[in-house]
Formats: structure tokens, C-alpha cells, sequence
């Protein structure tokens, strides 16, 4: 929310542990059911962000890779990355990668909207490209998300990169310096090439965060002008051929109804079926019904930005316990239908000393990382319902609460919450005419004791599974692709 990132991917090979931490008392089971034939959204995927890994520091590899390649951290595997096209930090324009601050590739003016612009690429992007370039080649990111917060300052009616302001030439503007939408839509565009160039095809691009407020980090906008420029870059990405590789996302509002109200804005422009995708936060508020539009949303950044730093997974509920999250996107997937969830930040130094992080390393050698349950919440997810899966019908059970997926291979994952603090025994059947044979499943659970951990799943001849939910646990059911009938 008040500073820039990007997410990188890992992957940890499934590792067993021994189910003795389960209260083996005999309870009747109650039955989940998953209905394959009623479908809701696709989704995208989750993943985090990482903040202002400095190009300049010989130490950036350890840190990207605290939540790529650890024990810990590599369980969370991460399917959608987002980051900073240009983010003025700290009230000032960088010219280069050589401190933490994000920096834009075009700092001076060229002279009005139709001269040719003077960009300077220095190959580093503040060390988001290298992260990008490991993200896409290592771990298999394939949707890569360039958000700008702001059009450089020389764009903007105050003049300045920072504390609001309107990009000159949408709606309700009048500037001297000229119409500016084309030059942020080409910025945005050559931004794309500059990846591109380095091997990382960016799929989908924004231009605003936070934008029904004056920040200190970004500009101004409303829904009509949003919808202005929204028909302005998709004209640019067209005839720059790149509309079959790159969607645009709008508008990373503050919160849900924020987002809504800028999306009434956008309908009334015109310009709707030109997104790939509507983006909103939820400092403000967020939402249980689905947002007002027939594009994929996401949630692309949420997080606990005042709790003090906690590896707890369930306290009393607060904010920044990893129980908390694991409800957050449950509630997010089913009840606003949401494509895409996003974390602030993935990893981060101490200072700020809060929950806004998933991981906290330390700033020297040897880089010390301490993890929350935050990201093992996370991990019960993402491990197993992957990018392209169809949400499709989950309904039943005492004491729990389920969510279930149909994915591309063909592989079903049933995420089962518990709802209290007793734990509960549950049967999983699965019906509809692609059902097929099941044949076998596993179980992963997260608790106060532990990490995604395998834990005992039985198999009926008829295909129905039965396992033990914990009391305040997630545990994902994960069934691969069914044997099909018979012709």
C-alpha cells in the first residue's frame, strides 16, 4: 500500500509427517460434497510482492531468494507477481537503480507530449528485473503484472511525480504543457519492450494505485478518467500487436467499494471490455458479494499493516495470525469470486517491525529469516489450486467450511477450514459426469504445530475420502486427475 514490490515463485517437494498429532477419538463423519458440474470463476492465482531489493547490493540474491528457495519459504508457490513500473519513494525521482527507491525511465521532460521522449533504461529496474528474470525462468511465473502508480511528474497537472495530481488530457484536465495520455500509454508500452528484450513477457499492465486519494506515493483519478486512458493504451497496445500478450488491469483502489465506484466510472466510459482485469485492495473495506463487472478481479494487495511483527497461526484471531488468512481468502474466493489474491509483502527487512510482511530477514550477513503462518495459510492454497482451475460447487459438513477446484490437469483440490476449535471428521464424495474413478488423494494440513504437513486420508472403494480436520486448521484434500469411465 506505501511502497512498491514484485513476488517471486518457489516450490517445495511434498514432504510427509507423522499423523500423530490427531485425536484419534472416534466422531461420525459429516459429508462434503463437490458438484463438478456447477461451475464459478477461473482463477489466476496467488502470490506476494518483494520490496526494494536494491540492485546495487551483492546480498538482493539471498534476499528474492528467502521465499524461492528455503525450506520455509518455498512452499509457497507463488503463480502471479506483481510490481512497480515507477514508484517515486520517499517524495523524490530516482535516476537510477543505485539506491532502494524505484525509479522511472524517463525522468526529464522532452519537451511536450510529441517530442521524442528521452528514456534511460539502466537494465536493473531497482533490482525488479532480475527478480522477474528468476521468477519466470526458474520458478514458472507465467502472469507478470507491471503496475505504475503515476505518470512522471512533467505528465501530471502539479507538475510533480508525487501527491496526486491528474495525467494531463483525461477528462475534467486542462493543462498547458499538453495532452499526455499518449506519452504514459507509449512510457508504458516501452516499458513492456524493455522486459520483453531481457526475456520476461509481461502480461498484464497498469497505470494507477491507490487513486481516489491525494498519496504521497501516486496520482489522481476517477472512473471517468480512467476509462479515458483505459481507450487510449488499448488503442497503443494494438497497434503495438502486443494486445494478444498484454491485458490492462485498473484500478488498485483503496478498498472495495472504492473499486466499485470507480468501475461505475469506467461502464459509463465506455471502456470495460477493454480491461483483462479489475484490481482493488481492501484497507478500506472489502466485501462479500462479487464486484460489479464481468472481468476477472483481483484482490492484489492486502495484509495486516498495523499488528506488530507475529509468527502466530491463531492468537485470538488478530489480524496478522496465519488462521486470519486462511479465512481472508476463503472469504475472498467464494463470497467476492475473486481470480487473483496477492499479499503486500513477501519478504521484508525488520523495520517496519509489523505483519505487512510474509517473511522477516535480517539486513546483514548472514540474512537470518524468521517465517509467519501467514505464508503456510498461503501455501494450503496455492500449492494446489493452480492457475487456470475452475472453482466449481462444495457444500456440506459439520464444523467446517469448504472450497473446491477443478484443475486444467484434471486434478481436483478441496481446501476444508474448520470452523472452531474441536476438530471434526469429514467424508469428501465428489459427483458429476467428470468424476471418473478416484483412485487416490492426499492431505495437507496447517495448524498451530504445523506447516502443510501430509497427514492420513482414507479411500473408500466407492472413491469417497475420510480424514480428521483440526480444530482452527486448513487442510487441503488433493485428488489427481480421475481414472475416466468407460466409453
Amino acid at each position: 500500500m506505501k511502497t512498491s514490490g514484485f513476488a517471486v515463485a518457489g516450490v517445495l517437494p511434498l514432504a510427509a509427517a507423522l499423523p500423530s498429532w490427531l485425536d484419534l477419538a472416534p466422531r461420525q463423519a459429516s459429508t462434503i460434497t463437490v458438484d463438478l458440474t456447477k461451475t464459478y470463476q477461473t482463477m489466476d492465482g496467488f502470490g506476494v510482492l518483494l520490496l526494494r531489493i536494491p540492485a546495487r547490493e551483492p546480498h538482493h540474491e539471498h534476499v528474492g531468494q528467502d521465499q524461492a528457495t528455503t525450506p520455509a519459504g518455498s512452499t509457497l508457490q507463488h503463480h502471479l507477481r506483481r510490481w512497480t513500473v515507477y514508484y517515486p519513494q520517499r517524495h523524490r525521482l530516482e535516476p537510477d537503480s543505485t539506491s532502494d527507491h524505484m525509479n522511472t525511465f524517463a525522468p526529464k521532460n522532452p519537451g511536450g507530449p510529441k517530442a521524442t521522449p528521452q528514456y534511460s533504461w539502466d537494465g536493473k529496474d531497482s533490482g525488479q528485473l532480475w527478480v522477474s528474470q528468476e521468477a519466470y525462468n526458474t520458478y514458472g511465473v507465467r502472469q507478470i503484472y507491471g503496475d505504475a502508480w503515476s505518470a512522471p511528474g512533467y505528465m501530471k497537472t502539479n507538475n510533480n511525480e508525487i501527491n496526486g495530481g491528474t495525467l494531463c488530457g483525461v477528462t475534467g484536465t486542462n493543462c498547458q504543457s499538453g495532452d499526455w495520455r499518449s506519452a504514459y500509454a507509449d512510457y508504458l508500452i516501452q516499458y513492456v519492450k524493455y522486459y520483453g528484450e531481457a526475456g520476461v513477457p509481461i502480461t498484464r499492465i497498469g497505470f494507477l494505485n491507490e487513486p481516489e486519494f491525494s498519496p504521497s506515493y501516486g496520482m489522481n483519478s476517477n472512473g471517468a478518467q480512467a476509462g479515458d486512458f483505459i481507450k487510449v493504451l488499448y488503442a497503443a497496445l494494438q497497434a503495438a500487436n502486443l494486445t494478444s500478450q498484454v491485458g490492462i488491469g485498473c484500478c488498485e483502489s483503496e478498498g472495495w467499494g472504492n473499486q466499485v465506484n470507480m468501475m461505475n466510472g469506467i461502464k459509463s466510459a465506455g471502456a470495460e471490455s477493454m480491461l483483462a482485469m479489475v484490481t482493488s485492495h481492501t484497507y478500506t473495506g472489502g466485501s462479500n458479494s462479487p464486484m460489479n463487472t464481468k472481468v476477472p478481479v483481483w484482490l492484489s494487495e492486502q495484509c495486516d499493516l498495523n499488528g506488530g511483527w507475529s509468527t502466530t497461526w491463531y492468537g485470538s484471531g488478530a489480524a496478522g495470525d496465519g488462521y486470519t488468512w486462511a479465512n481472508n481468502i476463503y472469504n475472498a474466493v467464494t463470497g467476492t469470486q475473486v481470480s487473483g489474491y496477492l499479499y503486500w509483502e513477501g519478504v521484508q527487512w525488520p523495520s517496519p517491525n509489523t505483519n505487512e510482511k510474509m517473511i522477516k530477514v535480517d539486513q546483514q550477513a548472514p540474512y537470518n529469516i524468521e517465517v509467519s503462518k501467514r505464508l503456510w495459510a498461503f501455501a494450503n492454497w496455492s500449492r494446489f489450486v493452480r492457475p487456470g482451475a475452475i472453482r466449481v460447487a462444495s457444500s456440506g459438513g459439520s464444523g467446517v467450511k469448504s472450497a473446491a477446484f477443478k484443475n486444467v490437469d484434471g486434478s481436483i483440490a478441496v481446501v476444508v477450514i474448520a470452523t472452531g476449535a474441536s476438530a471434526s471428521n469429514v467424508s469428501i464424495k465428489v459427483s458429476g459426469a467428470d468424476a471418473g474413478t478416484i483412485t487416490q488423494a492426499t492431505a495437507w494440513v496447517t495448524d498451530a504445530s504445523h506447516d502443510c504437513a501430509q497427514t492420513t486420508v482414507s479411500l473408500a472403494a466407492d472413491g469417497t475420502l475420510s480424514g480428521s480436520v483440526a480444530g482452527r486448521s486448513i487442510t487441503t484434500y488433493h485428488i489427481p486427475a480421475p481414472v475416466a469411465p468407460p466409453a
